[in-house]
């Protein structure tokens, strides 16, 4: 399936899944916020959600993601991570206005993996992406079109000579 190119397009480990803390960057300030079993189950489906949507990880593609998946529903996050997801929908909402409300828009029918409880996180990993795709509603080809914008600490993509 698509999450270890995810990951490695982003510079990110699996391991920081069982990390205390996970790192975060705001603003290009780098910090790191508490990693408890709720947050550390919502970061593992959040990265899915990247991966069959299509969103990028930059502040713009984050508050994509975080509008889309606000819409579908977050009362199986609790507070903190509740929370976390609605500021990054703020945020989008303040650097990409447009977009941001159009990813809310994309997100009126189905469910994030959130709410679908059927799957175990296994499960899903072994599924292709158009197959993650339908369960939740989304169109084969993804919700974005054209070149992801990464964090600001993502790898750099290597240019052939």
């Amino acid at each position: 399936m698509g999450l270890q190119a995810y990951l490695e397009e982003n510079g990110f480990l699996k391991e920081s899944y069982d990390a205390p803390r996970t790192p975060a960057t705001f603003l290009k300030i780098k910090f790191s916020v508490p990693n408890p079993p709720k947050h550390r189950w919502a970061i593992m489906l959040h990265d899915l959600h990247h991966v069959a949507t299509g969103f990028g990880t930059n502040h713009a593609g984050e508050g994509q993601l975080s509008a889309w998946e606000c819409r579908r529903g977050l009362k199986n996050l609790g507070f903190y991570v509740g929370s976390i997801v609605v500021s990054g929908f703020l945020l989008g909402l303040l650097v990409s206005p447009i977009q941001t409300v159009r990813a809310w828009r994309s997100s009126k029918s189905g469910a994030s993996l959130f709410h679908l409880s059927d799957f175990s996180y296994e499960e899903l990993l072994e599924m292709e992406i158009q197959e993650l795709r339908g369960l939740m509603g989304i169109h084969r080809d993804g919700l974005f079109q054209g070149t992801r914008g990464l964090h600001s600490g993502a790898p750099k993509p290597v240019e052939d000579d």
